[in-house]
């Protein structure tokens, strides 16, 4: 199973940004799909960004045109910078991974906070 490792969470204030970062054990370009969840207080895990092997992108439509989600090949590393950043973007965001053989892998996720 894929191992994956969330880091770059904190607290910032509105209109802020920050970038995660998902270290992954798996060769990123090996696997089906990758991405970011979140799941707020009280909230069920929704789906934030997704990322294809052949590097399509897709978006829910509460975070289109203020996060990015991106990888680099070469240390199996994806990333979701997050700018101007609104308190309903509070949650904690996952990475993760789907491989070829549709296999889900979840990180333990880190604390997004947007607050004044």
């Amino acid at each position: 199973q894929v191992q994956l490792a969330e880091s770059g969470g904190g607290l910032v204030q509105p209109g802020g940004s920050l970038i995660l970062s998902c270290e992954v054990s798996a060769n990123i370009l090996a696997l089906n799909t990758m991405g970011w969840d979140r799941q707020a207080p009280g909230g069920q895990r929704a789906m934030v960004a997704r990322l294809t092997n052949e590097g399509f992108t897709r978006y829910a439509d509460s975070v289109k045109g203020r996060f990015t989600i991106s990888r680099d090949f070469l240390r199996n590393m994806l990333y979701l910078q997050m700018n101007d950043l609104k308190p309903e973007d509070t949650a904690v965001y996952y990475c993760k991974s789907i491989s070829v053989q549709t296999e889900v892998s979840w990180g333990q996720g880190t604390q997004v906070t947007v607050s004044s």
